[in-house]
C-alpha cells in the first residue's frame, strides 16, 4: 500500500469516528436521538408545584370575608345554646350550626396562612351581606327563650343568606379547588339550613 493509500484511509477512519460520536452526543442518557434537554426543560411542568396552594384575588377575599362572617355565626349560636327553655329545635339547629362552621373557620385561616394572606384582623365586618348590627347581638343576648329563638332564626336566615351569596361570588371568580370546593359545601349546607329555619320560624 503506498503512502497516498494509507492517508485516504486515515482520513475516512476520523470522518467515521467523528459521525459516531456527533451521533452519540444528540441521544440522550435515555436513547432518544436529538433531544435538546436544554429546551425540553423550559417546557416541562413543575412537579413540585401544588395547585392547591395558588389563589387569586377572590380566594382570598373570600376566606378573609367568611372567617368574620363565620365566627358572627358563632357568637349568634352561643347565645342560643347558653339560654335554657329555647324551642330544643332551635338548639338542635346552632349546635350543628357551630359544628359545621367552627372546623370551616380553621380550615379557611390554614387558607390564608398558605396563601401568605393576612386576616381582616379587627374589622368587624358588618358592612358584609348579613353580618348583625351590635345592638342586633345584645337584643339576642338580652331575650326571654321564646323571643330569642324568633330573633335567631330571623337573624340566621339573612345571616345564612349572605353567606351563600359570598359564597356563590368565590364559584364565579375563585380558581383555588379546595377554596371552591369550601364554597359549594357552604351553598348546599345553608340553603338547606335556610329552608328548615324558614319552616321553624313558620311554626313558632
Amino acid at each position: 500500500m503506498n503512502k497516498n493509500t494509507l492517508t485516504r484511509a486515515a482520513i475516512g477512519l476520523t470522518l467515521g469516528s467523528t459521525l459516531v460520536l456527533a451521533g452519540c452526543s444528540d441521544t440522550g442518557d435515555d436513547g432518544m436521538e436529538g433531544h435538546d434537554m436544554g429546551g425540553g426543560a423550559e417546557t416541562m411542568p413543575d412537579a413540585g408545584a401544588d395547585p392547591a396552594a395558588e389563589a387569586n384575588d377572590a380566594d382570598v377575599m373570600f376566606a378573609q370575608m367568611m372567617i368574620p362572617h363565620h365566627e358572627q355565626a358563632l357568637v349568634m349560636s352561643r347565645i342560643v345554646l347558653d339560654t335554657e327553655g329555647v324551642d330544643p329545635a332551635v338548639v338542635d339547629l346552632a349546635t350543628r350550626i357551630e359544628g359545621a362552621q367552627e372546623p370551616e373557620i380553621t380550615t379557611m385561616e390554614g387558607f390564608l396562612d398558605e396563601w401568605g394572606a393576612e386576616p381582616m384582623g379587627d374589622h368587624s365586618g358588618h358592612e358584609m351581606d348579613g353580618m348583625l348590627s351590635d345592638e342586633e347581638i345584645r337584643a339576642l343576648e338580652d331575650a326571654d327563650a321564646a323571643t330569642l329563638s324568633r330573633l335567631f332564626l330571623e337573624g340566621m336566615i339573612a345571616h345564612h343568606e349572605g353567606a351563600v351569596d359570598m359564597a356563590e361570588a368565590e364559584l364565579a371568580d375563585g380558581e383555588n379547588p379546595q377554596a371552591l370546593a369550601l364554597a359549594q359545601e357552604i351553598v348546599d349546607a345553608q340553603e338547606a339550613e335556610i329552608a328548615e329555619m324558614q319552616e321553624l320560624l313558620a311554626a313558632l
